[in-house]
């Protein structure tokens, strides 16, 4: 316990302590929620991937998936490092970094309001983050309090406000470069905390080979006269494990907490750094985590009070029985993933809130001349006090997530699946079109926020009928037909206006 308490606590001082360091640097609303644009490859791949993977990885969507489908959901892991990672970087990387930084966009809101021609449509992607980022942090909360509960024996409740109030701390002291750079130290970690507790448990069952040949004689859930469904390359049901990683890889393209990470990236050269950077973390973070999962049914299950398996507590039984300097490790991994999540989550809900709706400032498109510009004096009181709101946001954000995670109202992986399917049903298609094609229109953008936030929410209200994972999978991929076809019905932007938008790429 000493040696778990002290690490713990060290680990704490300095995520605090880098806060303190960058906290000058965050007297801006640039500085406070992009670092300047200037944040190098290594803190924006680090940034990038740690806001990925967090608890919800870790313990929600590693025990669920890696109990349902075994050996095979590490091609969810694997699914993340090239769609989620790879092409993401690829497809959005520099479009996104020039022209936002073009159009002078802070925020996805912000970019939707400037890119196509619509405050209303800024105001409504505020409003949509702001709502449905609050279930994934509380999910987040949630499985790293599961973690500190088996390794400290410290009540759930405790756990969760002790997490809440120390990521409230580094963030409010220095924004987002303060959360990159903690986000760096934490990637270190889950590196080499994920090679470690993959090898202690295989250790423990005699081996990999040991290991997958008990997988292979557990009976399916489907037909118990079928055995070797979990030791096989496509698990028991294939088509589920696509929808999971549709959902899990996919969504990242969508996210504002993902994709604002390209705005705040240096350069071009940078980017292409980067892109490698972030790749090779998700191949070993996201393919250790489901790979390490798919063992879960090597281990006794714990039954919820329902009579149903606590998919949630599938990886801390897991780990329950490894030595105390390795539980130490453990809980520093899940503590720095979910951090590095917290972070960037209430960094981007407070910013999307204060800009986008308390201080929505109608921006002049580029080579135009802003009316009504104010003098440099009242232009930093300004800047100081959409900072101080932000600060306060971040606050108020906690809060609310913090009683939902107190409640959770069920496994953290339908917790995710309600969040990233109505945050990327809305903003996937739109974004990424309204990077390439310069016929998307502003109706077309309305209809695919109703679209992704419709069918979760109508979903939800029906009681599940689909599953949500699945149900967020229909609502990215629906987005792209829901944006082309009605572009093509619907009135086009004034295409000059277009067209000064694009002079970013030549």
């Amino acid at each position: 316990m000493l040696i778990k308490v002290l690490l713990t606590v060290i680990f704490l001082a300095v995520m605090i302590g880098v806060g303190l360091y960058t906290r000058k640097q965050a007297s801006s609303v640039d500085g406070f929620v992009l670092g300047g644009r200037a944040v190098g490859p290594w803190l924006t791949a680090f940034a990038f991937g740690t806001s990925y993977f967090s608890a919800v990885v870790f313990v929600g969507y590693a025990g669920q998936f890696g109990w349902k489908y075994g050996l095979s959901s590490a091609w969810i892991g694997i699914g993340n490092a090239i769609i989620g990672s790879l092409l993401a970087w690829i497809i959005l990387g520099k479009r996104t970094k020039l022209m936002t930084q073009h159009i002078e966009s802070r925020t996805m809101p912000d970019f939707f309001g400037t890119r196509f021609q619509d405050q209303g449509l800024r105001v409504a992607a505020s409003i949509i983050a702001f709502v449905f980022l609050i279930p994934y942090t509380a999910g987040v909360y949630s499985g790293i309090s599961r973690l500190f509960e088996m390794g400290f024996n410290i009540p759930y409740e405790y756990c969760v406000v002790i997490m809440s109030v120390l990521t409230a701390v580094y963030v409010i002291l220095g924004g987002y470069k303060a959360t990159a750079m903690n986000d760096f130290i934490q990637g270190i970690i889950m590196l080499f905390g994920i090679v470690a507790v993959i090898l202690a448990v295989l250790n423990a069952q005699g081996g990999l080979v040991a290991a997958v040949d008990k997988l292979a004689e557990l009976p399916s859930d489907v037909d118990p006269s079928v055995n070797g469904g979990f030791a096989s390359w496509f698990g028991p049901d294939p088509w589920g494990l696509l929808g999971v990683i549709i959902l899990t890889s996919l969504g990242t393209m969508g996210l504002p907490q993902m994709v604002g990470k390209f705005y705040s990236i240096t350069d071009e050269s940078a980017i292409k750094r980067g892109t490698v950077i972030s790749t090779i973390f998700a191949f070993i973070v996201a393919g250790g985590c489901y790979f390490l999962g798919g063992f879960g049914r090597l281990y006794d299950p714990v039954i919820a009070a329902n009579g149903k398996i606590a998919y949630d507590s599938i990886v801390p039984a897991m780990l329950v029985t490894l030595p105390d300097v390795l539980i130490a490790l453990v809980v520093l991994l899940v503590l720095s993933a979910s951090m590095s999540t917290l972070a960037s989550l209430v960094l981007t809900s407070s910013s999307t809130m204060t800009l986008d709706l308390i201080y929505r400032d109608k921006k002049a498109l580029p080579g135009e001349v802003e009316e009504g510009t104010i003098d440099d004096l009242v232009a930093e009181k300004i800047e100081r006090r959409k900072v101080v709101v932000m600060r306060v946001l971040i606050m108020f954000f906690i809060a609310i997530s913090l009683l939902i995670a107190l409640n959770p109202p069920t496994f953290i992986a339908q917790l995710m699946g309600i969040s990233w399917g109505a945050l990327a049903g809305a903003f996937l298609a739109p974004f990424m079109l309204g990077l390439y094609w310069r016929g998307v229109t502003t109706a077309s953008v309305w209809a695919c926020f109703f679209w992704g936030v419709g069918l979760t929410v109508v979903n939800m209200l029906l009681g599940n009928p689909i599953n949500p994972i699945n149900c967020g999978a229909i609502a990215m991929l629906g987005g792209f037909p829901v944006v082309w076809i009605t572009s093509l019905l619907t009135k086009k932007i004034d295409s000059t206006i277009v067209n000064k938008i694009f002079e970013c790429y030549k």
